[in-house]
C-alpha cells in the first residue's frame, strides 16, 4: 500500500510540475502544429480543439445522449491470479482464464511477479521522456512503420483523416541487444529502466501463453512445445502513449476503437480512467488496477484458436483534466512467421476460418490504408 501510494504520488506530482505546464494560449493551430503532436500542442495552450481531431459525430464518444452506447458504470474485469496458476487451484484459474478470454477477451493479472519498482521506474521514466522539449522528441519521428523506435501522434500521421489525441513512442523490443542502441538516451536511464521492462513483461507474456494454451487443447503436446520456442525469440514491440488534458474530450477520442495485432498484449496503466472496452454493444470504462495489468486478447490468437478468443474493440476517451499514461506491450511470434490457426483446433464441426498471414501482409494493409476497427482481421477470413 504504501509503495502504491508513492508511486500515485510521484506520478501525480511529476505530471503537474514537469510534462503538462503550459504556456500562453494558442487558440487555433495549423497543419504544421498537428505533426508535432498533441503534447506540443498543449504545451503551448490549446483552447479549442483543432478541425483535424473533431471527429465525425457518428464516431464521437456520446456519452451524454440520450440514447448512448455507453455504459454508466465501470467495468472491474476478470482478475486472474498468476501465482495461483503455480499451486492447487491451477486448473480453477485456467477455467476462469479461458472463460474471460472467450467472454471478454480482456482480464486483469494480478500477483504476477513483476517487482513494483520496475513498474513504478518505468511510469515514471516515460513520463520523464514526454516531458523533453519537442526538439528532443522530435529526433525520433519517423514515418517508417517498421522502424526499431518511431515517435509520432495519432495513429499513422500519413493516412489518417483525423488524428486523436495521442502522441506515442514506438519501440521493437527484439532482438534487444541490436534495437537498445537505437533507443532514446535521454532521460540518461531510459534504455536500462525500458529493456528491464521489456525483459520482465516478455517473461509474464510467456508464462500466459502457456496457459493459454494449455486452456485450448489440454495437455501439452509437442506443437505447443514448438510454438513456444517460437515465442522464446518472437516479436515485441512496446508503445508508451501519452494522452495530455483535452480542451474538447467529447469531440474526439484519445485512440479510436482498434483490435490489438498480435498475441497478447499486456498493458501497464496509470490510475487515470481512459480505457474503454465493447462489451455487450456498450462502451464501458476499465477501472484501472494498482500494480496490475490488463491482458488483451490480439488479433493473432483469434486466428490461432481458430475464433474460440476473439480480439476485442478497444478505445480510449480523452480528459478534460487530467493526463493519462500508458504502457502496451504487444507479443507475437516472430515477424517473419506464418500465424495460422492450430491443426488441432480444426476438424469437421470446426473448419478452418482463417487465412495464414504475417508482419508483412499487415504492414501492407496498414500503409495503404487508414485501419479502422478489425478491418484486417477482417480481411483474413475465409467465408
Amino acid at each position: 500500500m504504501q509503495k502504491h501510494l508513492r508511486l500515485k504520488t510521484i506520478t501525480s506530482c511529476f505530471y503537474r510540475q514537469r510534462i503538462f505546464m503550459s504556456t500562453p494560449a494558442m487558440a487555433v493551430a495549423d497543419d504544421y502544429e498537428f505533426q508535432k503532436g498533441v503534447k506540443h500542442l498543449f504545451e503551448n495552450g490549446v483552447s479549442k480543439l483543432p478541425n483535424k481531431y473533431i471527429l465525425p459525430v457518428s464516431d464521437r464518444p456520446n456519452v451524454h445522449k440520450e440514447n448512448s452506447n455507453v455504459a454508466e458504470s465501470s467495468l472491474q474485469l476478470p482478475v486472474i491470479d498468476f501465482s495461483e496458476l503455480h499451486g492447487p487451484n491451477r486448473s480453477r484459474v485456467l477455467d476462469s482464464l479461458s472463460s474471460a478470454c472467450e467472454e471478454y477477451g480482456f482480464f486483469q493479472v494480478v500477483n504476477h511477479g513483476i517487482a513494483i519498482d520496475s513498474i513504478r521506474s518505468m511510469i515514471d521514466v516515460s513520463g520523464r521522456f514526454f516531458g523533453l522539449p519537442y526538439e528532443e522528441r522530435a529526433k525520433y519521428m519517423s514515418t517508417d512503420m517498421s522502424s526499431p523506435v518511431r515517435y509520432g501522434t495519432s495513429f499513422n500521421q500519413i493516412k489518417d483523416s483525423v488524428f486523436c489525441w495521442r502522441d506515442f513512442l514506438k519501440l521493437v523490443c527484439n532482438p534487444l541487444s541490436d534495437v537498445l542502441p537505437r533507443w532514446p538516451s535521454s532521460p540518461i536511464d531510459f534504455r536500462e529502466v525500458a529493456a528491464t521492462y521489456a525483459k520482465e513483461t516478455k517473461w509474464l507474456f510467456l508464462k500466459m501463453t502457456e496457459a493459454i494454451l494449455e486452456c485450448l487443447g489440454g495437455a501439452t503436446t509437442p506443437e505447443d512445445d514448438e510454438i513456444l520456442k517460437q515465442f522464446k525469440d518472437g516479436s515485441q514491440l512496446m508503445v508508451v502513449n501519452c494522452f495530455p488534458p483535452c480542451p474538447e474530450p467529447e469531440l474526439t477520442l484519445g485512440m479510436p476503437p482498434h483490435s490489438d495485432y498480435g498475441f497478447l498484449t499486456l498493458l501497464l496503466q496509470d490510475e487515470v480512467e481512459g480505457l474503454q472496452i465493447q462489451y455487450k454493444g456498450k462502451w464501458i470504462t476499465v477501472e484501472p488496477m494498482a500494480n496490475s495489468f490488463v491482458v488483451n486478447v490480439g488479433d493473432h490468437l483469434e486466428i490461432f484458436s481458430n475464433g474460440r478468443y476473439k480480439s476485442v474493440l478497444h478505445r480510449v476517451v480523452a480528459n478534460p483534466a487530467k493526463p493519462r499514461l500508458s504502457v502496451a506491450s504487444l507479443h507475437s511470434l516472430p515477424f517473419d512467421c506464418m500465424v495460422r490457426p492450430s491443426p488441432k483446433l480444426i476438424d469437421e464441426e470446426n473448419p478452418r476460418r482463417y487465412k495464414d498471414t504475417d508482419f508483412a501482409t499487415f504492414l501492407e494493409y496498414v500503409s495503404s490504408c487508414e485501419p479502422k476497427k478489425k478491418n484486417f482481421l477482417e480481411s483474413r477470413k475465409l467465408t
